[in-house]
């Protein structure tokens, strides 16, 4: 109680402060830390019951904080689901999504001509006015292009990459990722940056972990409230991890990533505690969608109990590890069973800065305080979207599928694999089959691998469907699409010559302009 009463006194205070009227010794409010990771599954820390339990400083936050068991991601695939943590937005708000074909997950790769639009407000942005200093530390994801920059929607610092670190490409046909310093680039990745395929060393994940450790320093001299976003890319195939982190790990290469991480994690932890301002920090820990198993067991991570992996809407695609520390406010040793999604991080965010989400538009994230703070729970609705389409819904216990697809019969004969090893008859589809008059209806508590429909002639189905079919109405009634952003490709806006390549001498020649609609195969 005494961490809400403190809230609220901040709130009260910055609303009197932006009214022009003087207020002696406000307290500043508290910086925030995400830490969100690539492609990590539920299953993937000891605290979830990863058996090799190789994630000791994560398990330690964990206990000194709250883990969350029900946490979601927005979508099953990275660029969208980054859209909506900054947006506090489903993606199909934003126009992360593509209309080229039904159901189609879309991201941005380097050929896409979209990106996060103006008219959408980005968490950074919204910070400023509460005073906050915001850096951005790996991948952006949302539009390569200039103006779609990290530093034009918020962000006064960036170092990163604007696209995934895949590669390396010859410079003709395609060039390399850059990497950038806030505005302009410093380097390729393979180049500049080596990632060696073959032994899986680099050591993007140290200068990441440097890159956080040296904003939190400054900002802490400074007396300011800061924002970061610590977005790393090690467990994103190509997998990769520095060397004295090679070949550690029970689990391989991924694993060897994943103790990289947590290495970090506990080291901006124990930073935290020696300026003594851990108690006016308050840090998050997530994923942006599941363990890619078309990647695993070398490449890719494990989604626990749950049925597939990114790409597709069952849980293993969406349901997501999470932490929230913030010791001296958040009891340790708690365990949410809140439905949470990363867009209540934008909320969650801005009520810690002691500001209202924007109210000319649909906010869809939640303000977690109340459940991190108090252990509160709040009835909400997860979607489940996969492109431009709604494909399922949670509430509370029950799920209900209204589409199953995981890829096309073609793609899998190809070997092309969302669900390894997980056949379930009927639901793990590979032809889109609508189910929106008679939903597939799993109870999650019961059934959390999503391998028992509920009988479509029991009370029990009738009176989850009477529940929930209410709720999509409503949702799908108001719901108001942005322009889709990711339907138009063309080589020539690729990173031939990013902003600062001639610094370097780096700057590559473009082939002509021909747009075209991308190609979302699954």
């Amino acid at each position: 109680m005494a961490a809400v009463a403190a809230a609220t006194r901040w709130r009260l205070l910055l609303v009197l402060s932006a009214a022009g009227l003087r207020v002696t010794g406000a307290p500043q409010p508290p910086n925030i830390l995400l830490l969100l990771m690539d492609d990590m599954g539920w299953g993937d820390l000891g605290v979830y019951g990863e058996p090799s339990r190789e994630t000791p400083n994560l398990d330690r936050m964990a206990a000194e904080g709250m883990l969350f068991l029900n946490f979601y991601t927005a979508n099953p695939l990275c660029s969208p689901s980054r859209a909506a943590l900054l947006t506090g937005r489903l993606p199909i708000r934003s126009g992360f999504y593509t209309t080229n074909g039904h159901a189609r997950n879309a991201y941005t790769p380097q050929e896409i001509v979209g990106g996060i639009p103006d008219s959408e407000l980005l968490l950074p942005e919204l910070l400023k006015e509460a005073g906050y200093t915001s850096k951005i530390v790996g991948k952006w994801h949302l539009g390569h292009r200039p103006q779609f920059h990290p530093l034009k929607h918020g962000f006064d610092e960036w170092f990163g990459s604007p696209n995934c670190h895949f590669g390396p490409y010859d410079n003709k046909a395609r060039p390399n990722i850059p990497v950038y310093r806030d505005r302009e680039m410093v380097g390729r990745f393979y180049e500049e940056f080596p990632i060696n395929l073959k032994t899986g060393e680099a050591n993007l994940t140290q200068i990441y972990l440097q890159e956080a450790l040296d904003f939190i320093k400054r900002q802490q001299a400074a007396h300011r409230p800061f924002f970061l976003y610590w977005a790393i890319d090690a467990t994103h195939a190509p997998v990769y991890a520095s060397r004295p982190f090679l070949g550690t790990s029970q689990r391989g290469r991924y694993g060897d990533a994943v103790r990289e991480i947590d290495d970090s994690v506990g080291r901006i932890l124990h930073l935290l505690r020696d300026l003594s301002i851990a108690e006016n920090t308050f840090v998050f820990f997530t994923s942006d969608n599941g363990a890619a198993l078309i990647s695993a067991p070398r490449q890719g991570g494990s989604n626990g109990p749950f049925l597939c992996g990114k790409q597709t809407t069952f849980e293993g695609g969406m349901r997501e590890p999470a932490i929230a520390w913030w010791p001296g406010h958040i009891p340790a040793g708690q365990v949410s069973h809140q439905l949470g999604d990363v867009m209540d991080l934008f909320t969650t965010s801005l009520s810690l800065a002691g500001l209202a989400p924007p109210r000319d538009r649909a906010i869809d994230g939640l303000d977690l305080l109340p459940t991190v703070l108090q252990g509160r729970l709040t009835d909400r609705p997860i979607f489940y979207y996969r492109g431009n389409t709604l494909m399922a819904v949670t509430l509370g216990q029950y799920k209900a599928h209204f589409w199953t697809w995981t890829n096309s019969w073609e793609e899998f004969r190809q070997g092309v694999d969302f669900c390894p090893g997980q056949n379930v008859s009927g639901v793990t589809t590979h032809s889109q089959e609508e189910r929106t008059k008679l939903p597939l209806v799993f109870h999650l508590g019961r059934d959390p691998g999503e391998r028992y429909p509920l009988s479509i002639a029991s009370t029990e189905y009738l009176d989850a469907l009477r529940w929930i079919t209410p709720v999509v109405r409503q949702h799908q009634e108001a719901l108001v699409p942005g322009q889709p952003q990711l339907n138009v490709c063309n080589r020539a806006v690729m990173n031939w010559a990013p902003p600062g390549c001639e610094k370097l001498g780096k700057c590559l020649t473009p082939p002509e302009s021909a747009p075209e609609k991308c190609s979302w195969p699954h």
